[in-house]
């Protein structure tokens, strides 16, 4: 039996989709480090089928639409069951409709993707991506939650990041696209590269802790750099905003 190359890189974006899925199955039964590291579990499988896709050359229609659905179970359903099961659900009615802000936001921001999507590459994203995102709301769960904060902050934080990081997604901020893993990508960006390697490196070296304040910086960097050029040219920006 022949496996089409077509076939591999949607592999892994069915493992992307099955960590999502079972981070809700734990968020249901209590288990929410488990739920957690589930999440980013799948942001790993999100970042492979890309890479694969692309080594491949097997891009197509057909995995991108796979991909934003996968993302919705891993990025949007599963952080905003965990948002919910872990504080929301205390709120009633309200926490609900907060809690759902991930999930809601989520497929709005991928189906905005979807549809000005051309071509299979982008040098740029509006708004967070899906699985920085999530991965901003997980790391903050997993290091920060009744850990390293206290309760009064720690439920003034999860509030915080429950609201402002699913508006973010949908806003014209922008951000940019990590370039692709080659030979020559590496050799033309030994900057970005560098500086991905430090960061990893002391993520590794703080067993995590610091991952919450990279998916920070990388939200910030995105505010700083539109305000930037927002006052640079505040004409275009407006056009881009309304149109």
């Amino acid at each position: 039996m022949i496996i089409s190359k077509r076939f591999i890189p949607s592999l892994f974006t069915i493992l992307n989709a099955f960590c999502g899925f079972y981070s809700v199955v734990s968020s249901s039964i209590g288990e929410f480090h488990t739920a957690a590291l589930f999440i980013f579990y799948a942001s790993l499988f999100d970042m492979f089928d890309g890479i694969v896709a692309r080594i491949l050359k097997s891009s197509s229609e057909f995995g991108v639409e796979l991909d934003s659905l996968s993302d919705v179970i891993s990025f949007g359903v599963a952080p905003s069951l965990l948002l919910y099961s872990i504080y929301f659900k205390n709120f009633e009615a309200i926490g609900v409709a907060i809690a759902s802000m991930m999930m809601a936001f989520a497929a709005i921001r991928l189906a905005r993707f979807n549809v000005e999507l051309v071509g299979f590459d982008k040098n740029k994203f509006y708004g967070i991506p899906t699985p920085v995102a999530a991965l901003t709301i997980v790391s903050y769960i997993l290091f920060y939650h009744n850990s390293i904060l206290s309760q009064q902050q720690s439920e003034d934080s999860i509030f915080f990041l429950s609201i402002f990081v699913p508006i973010l997604m949908v806003s014209k901020f922008q951000y940019p696209v990590l370039p692709k893993l080659t030979l020559k990508s590496l050799k033309d960006n030994k900057l970005i590269f560098s500086l991905l390697f430090i960061i990893v490196l002391v993520i590794i070296l703080t067993k995590g802790i610091a991952s919450f304040p990279a998916c920070l910086l990388y939200i910030i960097s995105g505010i700083i750099k539109s305000s930037i050029n927002f006052f640079k040219n505040p004409k275009n920006i407006i056009k881009k905003t309304f149109n």
